[in-house]
């Protein structure tokens, strides 16, 4: 069992103890995804580049638990719409590996369709 399955068995019973799966609609658990995004982004609001990459103890700790946050809706959601996300997420990179062809992009932040 790989741990994404671990993490996802978790979440399933942590769910049925509290009688929380009513709530974990697609639709829901999508807000709940974007809520916890919204909040990650607070925490480098204001930061400059280089504090960004030089988080504090404080700040540190702030982001592990809004990454964990993200991370266990993003499964929680996977779980209940059937997709696997190692899988796809595979996949999505040798597709980004075609969409984004090194020769053409290499060192440059184009979109994609204006390379």
């Amino acid at each position: 069992m790989d741990s994404i399955d671990l993490l996802q068995e978790k979440l399933r019973s942590f769910s049925l103890e509290r009688d929380w799966d009513k709530f974990h609609s697609p639709k829901n658990l999508i807000m709940a995804l974007t809520g916890e995004v919204g909040e990650l982004s607070e925490i480098f609001q204001w930061l400059s580049e280089k504090e960004s990459k030089e988080l504090d103890k404080n700040k540190k700790s702030l982001v592990e638990d809004e990454l964990a946050d993200i991370l266990l809706y993003l499964i929680k959601l996977s779980d209940i719409l059937d997709v696997d996300l190692l899988s796809v997420s595979a996949n999505k990179i040798i597709k980004n590996g075609e969409k984004y062809p090194i020769e053409k992009c290499y060192g440059k932040s184009d979109k994609y369709n204006l390379i």
